[in-house]
């Protein structure tokens, strides 16, 4: 076999190709550093129409199209081919799919994974870019491809309790509105602005088949998002959760004592002054000096003291189990507040007793928007490493990314867990451990074949031959560190296949 001939075919066999595709040329560009595989379709070979799939005659070949492929060494690797047209008598004429690359994509799939990687891994949007050779618009593009293979794979059948929340998007009077899943703490759709439109527009990836599971949605007394439940899910019971409550009852009482403390001012009294932060602690979380302040603070029965004491009592609401009981207490608490002759207490008060109803929703479902507030810490840290946003589309794409990148989603064509996603050697140490002990390796392409070679994509080869090949061209990856215990396998295939997989596991995981 001549070099070129076995180039060609390793070249093949690393791209995954097989007949009706072939590997044409290689062609190495030393001065613009960058390796160029043609590639070609075997004629007389049945074409597939992309639309329905049938087996159709070839009408021509579309111009050529050049893809990005992984980086051989420190060489840019560029995948050329004229794809395939089909006649197909239902569609018409038809380009067809490649298996490289997605369609109208200039990445090849294995890229956008690695690219992927590097993103997940980079501090930011720029790093990455600067790591992959890629402008900022083209990451971002990447980066919203791989959410919307996996969004398309996404189980939404079993929805049973959601979240609705607002978060602040750019300076000034500008929100974003997010629908999240609160038993998978994932989200599902963000959109700009916190009106009754945006609030709709949550709710229109969603079928009526879906939205009939939907059991609970626990948020905020904003009218827009709870007229919006109302028309979306009518069977869906509304629950403002305690803690929406107790920011409520926080912000009054602290208005309480600004106005208190504006007061004592006035006369010369400083006896408030430095003590905002006690009020809003948890006294279980105070010092010892935090509490003997405190508790002196307390007995000088001032505004905000009664202010605190309501708010602290009506956190005895969400202990009750049963609703006549939890009817009782909050009359009660209601008239004490209102007597208090603290307004800002009293308007929360009523605000409370409007929403009576959907706050005895949390006696049914003991859900809260905690998974909510903890989406929207994730989506500020990625806020903050991008250093904002201008653009709502990246912002939204990497929000939803957020839940994709953590749970078994499919991203890149391949079902993967997380930990494989975020940490690829470390699974391929694992497959190999799997592959010594004769075990089946789930959709790793290898798979043993005997003493001295493996098999991949059905064909079998010398490992010495297959990791001097690899090594070759896929040294920058350190793919040389996973097939080197291959060739150590091929020279003591005769020793137990399991103590050499703990070797393995003890020097790689």
């Amino acid at each position: 076999m001549r070099m070129d001939t076995e180039l060609q075919s390793h070249y093949a066999l690393l791209l995954g190709l097989g007949s009706p595709w072939e590997v044409k040329t290689v062609e190495l560009k030393l001065q613009e550093k960058k390796v160029e595989i043609e590639l070609g379709w075997q004629w007389g070979q049945a074409v597939q129409c992309p639309d329905c799939g049938q087996a159709c005659s070839l009408h021509d070949c579309a111009p050529e199209r050049t893809w990005r492929h992984l980086d051989t060494m420190q060489f840019t690797t560029l995948i050329r081919a004229r794809t395939p047209r089909s006649a197909c008598p239902e569609h018409g004429v038809k380009t067809m799919h490649v298996p490289w690359a997605a369609p109208l994509g200039r990445f090849t799939l294995l890229f956008e994974r690695f690219a992927v990687e590097v993103l997940l891994a980079s501090a930011s949007v720029s790093q990455a870019c600067e790591l992959l050779g890629l402008g900022w618009e083209t990451a971002h593009e990447i980066m919203r491809r791989a959410v919307e293979r996996g969004l398309a794979r996404r189980q939404l059948d079993q929805l049973r309790h959601l979240g609705m929340d607002e978060k602040g998007f750019k300076r000034g009077q500008s929100y974003i509105t997010l629908l999240t899943d609160l038993d998978a703490a994932r989200v599902l759709e963000v959109v700009e602005e916190r009106t009754t439109e945006a609030a709709g527009k949550l709710w229109q990836g969603l079928s009526s088949e879906q939205k009939q599971t939907v059991e609970a949605v626990a948020v905020d007394m904003w009218e827009p998002f709870i007229r919006t439940i109302q028309a979306q899910v009518p069977d869906a019971a509304i629950l403002h959760d305690k803690f929406h409550v107790s920011k409520y009852l926080g912000e009054a009482m602290d208005k309480v004592r600004r106005q208190e403390h504006k007061e004592l001012m006035a006369k010369g009294d400083e006896t408030l002054k430095g003590s905002r932060q006690l009020w809003l602690y948890n006294p279980q979380h105070f010092s010892p000096d935090q509490a003997a302040e405190f508790a002196a603070l307390k007995d000088l029965h001032l505004k905000v003291a009664r202010a605190w004491a309501a708010k602290e009592l009506f956190s005895k609401f969400w202990a009750y189990q049963h609703e006549g009981w939890a009817r009782h207490f909050f009359k009660d608490w209601f008239g004490w507040v209102s007597r208090s002759r603290l307004k800002p207490m009293i308007e929360v008060a009523q605000l409370l007793k409007r929403h009576l109803e959907n706050l005895l929703t949390h006696l049914r479902h003991h859900i809260t928007n905690a998974v909510t507030e903890g989406l929207n810490s994730k989506i500020q840290s990625l806020k903050s490493a991008a250093r904002g946003f201008s653009n709502f589309q990246n912002y939204r794409t990497r929000s939803r990314s957020i839940a994709l990148f953590q749970n078994k989603i499919q991203t890149h064509g391949t079902v993967r867990d997380a930990w494989i996603f975020t940490q690829p050697w470390r699974y391929f140490a694992s497959s190999l451990m799997r592959m010594l002990r004769n075990q089946t390796v789930p959709w790793s392409p290898w798979r043993n074949s005997g003493p001295g070679s493996v098999t991949f994509l059905s064909i079998s080869l010398p490992v010495a031959t297959l990791h001097s090949t690899l090594s070759w061209i896929f040294l920058p990856f350190n793919v040389t560190v996973i097939l080197l215990p291959m060739m150590v396998a091929s020279q003591v295939c005769h020793s137990p296949p399991g103590l050499l997989a703990n070797s393995l596991g003890a020097v790689w995981l």
